[in-house]
């Protein structure tokens, strides 16, 4: 199995991409993903985060993260791509969200990230909040 993490950040928001790769590849193996896989992660400030969730989900405000799934329906089952890698999509989080989060539950930084990223994984394998 190859993972390919693609990691863009804001210069001024620095993150360990070691750990996020192994974050994401503890969490494919743990649910038994076997294929060459592809997934996106942004960090981004408010300002930015604020304006995907009103464009996606009609919310005028920031959140903590985003997931977007490739298969543009979270319910679609999962077509063999012609090259056989798994693009399961983009997840963005807000760096400042995660950073008063982990304050406020007394959590280390990177902690916070793992947390948000699990999350936004979570929702491109097609869990749902209830």
């Amino acid at each position: 199995m190859m993972i390919n993490v693609l990691i863009k950040t804001e210069s001024h928001y620095t993150v360990n991409r070691k750990r996020i790769r192994e974050i994401v590849s503890k969490f494919l193996e743990e649910k038994r993903v076997k294929s060459h896989v592809e997934v996106s992660i942004s960090i981004v400030g408010d300002r930015l985060m604020k304006d995907l969730n009103k464009k996606y989900r009609q919310l005028d405000e920031t959140t903590d993260v985003l997931s977007f799934s490739l298969s543009g329906k979270e319910d679609v089952p999962f077509a063999d791509a012609p090259d056989n890698i798994l693009r399961l999509g983009d997840i963005v989080i807000s760096y400042p969200q995660a950073r008063e989060e982990a304050g406020q539950e007394n959590k280390m930084m990177d902690d916070k990230i793992d947390e948000l990223i699990i999350h936004g994984m979570k929702h491109l394998l097609g869990n749902n909040h209830d």
